[in-house]
């Protein structure tokens, strides 16, 4: 896949460019810190003719009867993200808590009633724009097996995050297959699993530049600075979020709203940067009006809205 940064419009490449010289020529060793303005330039404006189905179509793998939540934030992530239309493939105990906290999604309802044992694929919808699969998925034999099935039909990137990549962590062999630029987000506990314990936060840096590149995808290394590491070795350090984003389902969030910006088509790696940027402004924007210690992951999805006007706004 070519750099997509030559398929954007020349402002958006400027701004992005621009913020890339600043930041090497205070240090250069540093990253590419991610900011509003270049932010602004990604993000795409909504045309006012369109319809639901100009903004994509995902899928979201998800959910199991011991952790129904995680679906439930992704999804809600995913709608809230901006996505036409959510199909989400789950057991029927999820189905049941998603019809009335999310009655605009679609459900697929797995054969197994604990845990996610398979898809069939010919009684989804043919126009899936985007596939997100692994929160609250647990890691049973069957699923393990369905994730296979899902990375041998899936040729398009995929976001891999939770118990999918701690499938992944045990099946590295699959590593090879992923569909190129695929993102996956791992926590350090998580990206220790896939790529071994680091000596050092440099180290672990590194190893994630050199895990993007060996297996051409894109690395989101969520923690304090979120450091998202693309396949031609460039690396952006994320400038958004607060200690009250350290919760549980926060992760599945950020999962959801990936879905929800691949779906609408934009390229892989814009999508990270806009997604990774965003949840965090949304975090922002809470710990603005509540002390962030009292944030909780579900509260993130009604501030994405002021996220995006803090890109269109280019506040800080």
């Amino acid at each position: 896949m070519e750099d997509s940064m030559n398929e954007i419009r020349p402002d958006t490449v400027s701004e992005v460019r621009e913020s890339e010289r600043f930041t090497k020529e205070k240090n250069p060793s540093s990253f590419v810190e991610l900011v509003a303005p270049a932010m602004r330039a990604l993000l795409r404006p909504r045309d006012p003719y369109a319809h639901k189905g100009t903004f994509g179509h995902g899928l979201l793998v998800a959910g199991c009867d011991r952790m129904p939540g995680a679906a439930v934030l992704a999804a809600t992530a995913a709608m809230r993200g901006g996505i036409g239309k959510l199909t989400v493939h789950t057991v029927r105990s999820v189905r049941n808590i998603l019809a009335v906290s999310l009655p605009e999604a679609i459900h697929d309802i797995d054969d197994n009633e604990q845990y996610i044992s398979h898809i069939d694929w010919n009684h989804l919808p043919e126009n899936i724009n985007a596939v997100a699969l692994g929160p609250g998925m647990c890691t049973a034999k069957q699923t393990v097996a369905a994730m296979k099935d899902i990375l041998d039909t899936v040729k398009s990137p995929l976001v891999i995050d939770a118990d999918a990549l701690n499938m992944l962590s045990e099946n590295k062999t699959w590593l090879a297959f992923l569909p190129p630029y695929s993102i996956l987000t791992p926590h350090f506990a998580e990206f220790e699993r896939l790529a071994g314990k680091p000596s050092d936060d440099a180290d672990r840096i590194a190893r994630a530049k050199t895990f993007a590149q060996r297996y051409s995808v894109i690395l989101v290394l969520k923690g304090h600075r979120t450091v998202i590491s693309l396949p031609d070795g460039r690396q952006f350090v994320n400038t958004t979020g607060n200690s009250g984003m350290a919760t549980a389902g926060s992760g599945d969030v950020l999962t959801g709203l990936l879905l929800s910006l691949l779906a609408q088509g934009y390229p892989p790696e814009h999508a990270a940067m806009l997604g990774v940027w965003l949840h965090g402004a949304a975090g922002d924007a809470y710990a603005e009006s509540h002390d962030s210690r009292t944030l909780i992951a579900s509260d993130l999805t009604r501030y994405f809205s002021d996220a995006f006007f803090r890109i269109m706004n280019c506040e800080l």
